[in-house]
């Protein structure tokens, strides 16, 4: 299995990717974004050393609580990072030589408009929290030649949707799925281009999501890479009874290992490095067996 973006190409199987999330915005949920470019040129270098393979740039929170900022503020933030990403670059060291560098960089919007004007400037990687309702995003990127990553939720963006119920996840995931992969490949983008995210709490509640862990595997007919967003999820919170996210790294630890099991390609993560130690130990342990 290939993942094309842009001139790049990944091969999969190998060990799954890390997906960096550097918040260029200060209502993370997490608490660990700022609007000054300076640092997030900075993080950029420190995610890098810490064995990211893919840097999900987001100039937005994608907290429901929050009403979105216009286009033209999420494209401003987004321009003067894309001018000085590749210095950034050169100025780091990857953790080690399976590591994907120069990383990948993953534009993460939700906005055609926002797509459209900042993918020529640079960007591998659409990372897509939309669902792809239009074409739209799909032929930016099929024009510019980067990924695109669908993900799975119901419902406009930036809005709960915590009274969504489902009689069968999966099927319902799978279904949508191959709607939308069909919408891409229409709109001119190969499927080879294309990235699957299952929505860990988009549009799902706490079984739901339990659910979807433990039936990973049922998205492999599409023979796409999976994008698991395990990191610091809703779905821990309830488990664990930790309201505070930066308490629940221990289990996104123990989501990732499920993931990691059952196929998943790529996670995306705000603790880059201790994501990088698991899953090179993880794999060591299954070249071993």
């Amino acid at each position: 299995m290939i993942l094309r973006a842009r001139a790049r190409l990944i091969t999969f199987p190998r060990r799954p990717l890390v997906m960096g999330i550097l918040n260029l915005n200060d209502d993370s949920f997490s608490g660990d974004g700022s609007l000054d470019v300076e640092w997030a040129l900075r993080r950029t270098r420190e995610l890098i050393a810490e064995g990211a393979d893919i840097i999900d740039i987001g100039a937005e929170s994608a907290r429901t609580n929050r009403a979105a900022i216009p286009a033209e503020a999420e494209i401003a933030r987004l321009r003067p990072y894309l001018a000085r990403y590749a210095e950034a670059v050169a100025g780091a060291t990857p953790a080690n030589g399976e590591q994907v560098f120069p990383p990948l960089l993953s534009i993460n919007t939700w906005r055609p408009e926002v797509a459209r004007a900042i993918l020529p400037l640079g960007g591998d990687l659409l990372n897509d929290m939309g669902g792809l309702p239009t074409p739209e995003n799909a032929a930016i990127c099929a024009q510019t030649g980067a990924a695109l990553l669908l993900m799975h939720t119901v419902g406009e963006p930036k809005v709960p949707h915590t009274h969504v119920a489902w009689r069968d996840v999966i099927g319902e995931m799978r279904a949508f799925f191959a709607e939308r992969i069909a919408r891409a490949e229409a709109a001119g983008l190969p499927r080879e281009a294309l990235v699957l995210d299952p929505g860990i709490d988009f549009a799902k509640q706490r079984d739901d999501n339990l659910r979807v862990y433990r039936e990973l595997p049922a998205l492999h007919e599409f023979d796409r890479p999976i994008l698991l967003p395990v990191s610091r999820k809703s779905v821990i919170g309830d488990v664990l009874n930790l309201p505070d996210p930066r308490d629940r790294d221990p289990g996104t630890m123990a989501s990732l290992v499920a993931g990691f099991l059952r196929g998943a390609a790529i996670f995306r993560v705000h603790n880059v490095r201790a994501t990088h130690q698991a899953l090179c130990t993880l794999c060591a342990v299954e070249a071993a067996a």
